[in-house]
C-alpha cells in the first residue's frame, strides 16, 4: 500500500498529475473537442457559414478576417468544414472503441475465466484474425457492402459501416490483454471466495474480476482512439470512408492533397488539427499507462 494511504486510482490521479505532458495534452483535448463540438454551431450563429454552404462567385481564397482557415476551390468555409471533420472523426474513433470494448472486454474475460479447451479455441481465432492485415479485412468489408444496405434509422450507410469494420476489427488485442488479466485474477483468494459461496460465474466476472482490469483497459482504449482515427483518414483519403456530403478530417485531407500547390490552406488546418489530435490523445495515453502501472506504484 502507498504510504499516503490512497487506493490505486487515487495513487494513479497523483502520478498522473505531475505528468505535465499528459495533463497538457489533456487539456488540448478539451479545446478540440469544443473547437469541433459546438463550434460549427457557434459559428453559423456568429457568421452564417455551415459546412455545407457554397459560394462559387467567392472560389478558393487564402485564409483571411472573415474565412480564418480560406475557403475551398466550391468557396466552402474551410474552418468549418474542419470543426464538422472533426466532429466526424471523432464520432467514429469513439464509437469504433466502444464497440471494440464492448467486444474485445468479453471475449477476453470469458476466455480467461473459462480457460481450458475453450480458452484455447477462443485464442487461436484471435491469433489467427491476428496474421491477417486488419486493413485489408475492413478495406475488403468497405468495398464489397454497399453504404446504402446499412443505412439504420436514417444514419449514413458509410458511418455504420466505418463503426463495424473498425470496430470488429481493432478488439484482438484488448481480448488478449484482458485474457491474461483474467487468468491472474481468476485464482485470487476474494474470487475463490466468492466461487465457493455459490455467486454466479458472470456475476463474478462484472463484479469482482472485470472491474480489476479497468487500468489496462482505460491505458489501451485511449490508445486505440488514435490509432482508429488513423485508419478511418487513410480509408477516407482511399475514398472507402465517410462519403459526401458528410465529411472527416480524412477526407479534407485528400481534397485538400490534390490542390496542395496551388491551395496548401486546404490541406494545412485540417492536417495540422489531426495531427495535434492525435499526438495529444497518444501522450495522453502515455501519461495514464505510467500512472496505472501498478509495478511503479511509490512505496
Amino acid at each position: 500500500m502507498s504510504a499516503r494511504g490512497g487506493s490505486l486510482w487515487a495513487d494513479a490521479w497523483r502520478r498522473w498529475r505531475r505528468h505535465r505532458v499528459s495533463v497538457a495534452s489533456a487539456v488540448v483535448l478539451v479545446g478540440v473537442v469544443l473547437f469541433c463540438g459546438p463550434g460549427p454551431l457557434l459559428v453559423e450563429k456568429a457568421l452564417g457559414w455551415t459546412y455545407e454552404m457554397q459560394d462559387i462567385r467567392l472560389g478558393a481564397t487564402p485564409p483571411a478576417l472573415v474565412h480564418p482557415f480560406g475557403t475551398d476551390v466550391l468557396g466552402r468555409d474551410v474552418m468549418v468544414r474542419t470543426m464538422h471533420g472533426g466532429r466526424v472523426s471523432l464520432l467514429v474513433a469513439l464509437v469504433a472503441t466502444a464497440v471494440s470494448l464492448v467486444v474485445g472486454v468479453s471475449y477476453g474475460a470469458i476466455s480467461g475465466y473459462v480457460g481450458g479447451r475453450v480458452d484455447a479455441a477462443m485464442m487461436r481465432l484471435v491469433d489467427l484474425m491476428l496474421s491477417t492485415p486488419y486493413l485489408l479485412l475492413v478495406i475488403v468489408l468497405m468495398a464489397v457492402i454497399p453504404p446504402s444496405d446499412v443505412a439504420i434509422a436514417g444514419m449514413d450507410g458509410s458511418f455504420v459501416l466505418m463503426f463495424a469494420a473498425l470496430g470488429l476489427v481493432s478488439w484482438l488485442m484488448l481480448a488478449r490483454i484482458v485474457r491474461g488479466q483474467v487468468l491472474a485474477l481468476r485464482e485470487r483468494e476474494f474470487v475463490e471466495a466468492a466461487r465457493a459461496i455459490g455467486v454466479h460465474p458472470l456475476r463474478i466476472l462484472s463484479r469482482h474480476i472485470v472491474p480489476n482490469t479497468l487500468g489496462p483497459v482505460i491505458v489501451y482504449s485511449t490508445l486505440t482512439i488514435p490509432s482508429v482515427m488513423l485508419s478511418e483518414a487513410f480509408l477516407s483519403f482511399l475514398g472507402l470512408g465517410i462519403r459526401e456530403p458528410q465529411a472527416s478530417w480524412g477526407t479534407l485531407v485528400n481534397d485538400g492533397a490534390n490542390a496542395m500547390v496551388v491551395y496548401p490552406w486546404l490541406i494545412l488546418f485540417p492536417g495540422l488539427t489531426m495531427a495535434l489530435t492525435l499526438f495529444c490523445l497518444n501522450f495522453l495515453g502515455d501519461g495514464l499507462r505510467d500512472a496505472l502501472d501498478p509495478t511503479d506504484r511509490d512505496l
